[in-house]
């Protein structure tokens, strides 16, 4: 065989040996955010950084509002909240598989409340005259109040800033779980696995919790009542 010969068998034997590089070109990756949760849970184990933005992004609101209302106290929640998606991140790999990954960042959530509550107190920090307008109104309804009409708009945000003001005055325990069931709409399985009490124990709480939010608000009412005469 001439070198020719040999120089056009080795241009071939190059070509096919490139091929498979060119055909097999990787599919593109599924965003974090558009995941099923095993596989958001199997990327974050991984330490993917667009996994963990994606899960920041999912939880961030419901995780900030929580805590405002557990606080009472704006800037103490927006501080708070990124430490807790810290404490999410860095313990990842304590997340159970048999676990919702919504109600496992809950706990975590309600844990440094609970731990912030306490270390306010030891300041001397008084509550917050926050009022917070966006989910309370869900508790007057289990009340037994209806959905509003939109000439009662006004006083509607009138009685969620004392629904509000009525929960700052609940006990830490009761205001998680008022919180967590009657404002966030969390099962009572979620919330057994969140606060880890068994069910009778989380519906007595909640029974009391509300009985009292209820007299509360009645001593509310009447106060703005008088003040209004």
């Amino acid at each position: 065989m001439s070198d020719d010969d040999h120089r056009r068998e080795a241009d071939v034997t190059s070509d096919v040996l490139e091929l498979p590089a060119q055909v097999m070109v990787p599919e593109p990756r599924t965003p974090a955010s558009e995941l099923p949760e095993h596989l958001l849970i199997a990327r974050l184990r991984r330490r993917d950084p667009s996994a963990f933005e994606a899960l920041v992004r999912a939880h961030q609101d419901r995780v900030y509002d929580f805590c405002v209302r557990m606080l009472t106290d704006r800037e103490e929640a927006f501080d708070l909240t990124q430490e807790i998606f810290i404490s999410v991140h860095k313990n990842l790999d304590k997340f159970r598989a048999d676990a919702k990954l919504t109600t496992w960042i809950y706990r975590i959530a309600r844990n440094h409340c609970l731990n912030r509550l306490k270390y306010l107190k030891r300041r001397g920090r008084g509550r917050s005259d926050e009022y917070g307008e966006s989910k309370e109104l869900s508790i007057t309804e289990s009340q037994g109040g209806g959905p509003q009409q939109p000439d009662d708009a006004v006083q509607g945000k009138n009685d969620r800033a004392l629904v509000h003001r009525a929960i700052q005055e609940l006990d830490e325990d009761q205001r998680s779980l008022v919180v967590l069931r009657d404002v966030e709409g969390l099962s009572y399985e979620e919330i057994m696995d969140i606060t880890e009490l068994p069910e009778g124990t989380v519906k007595s709480r909640l029974h009391r919790a509300r009985e009292k939010l209820a007299g509360i608000l009645t001593r509310l009412e009447q106060s703005f009542a008088d003040r209004g005469d």
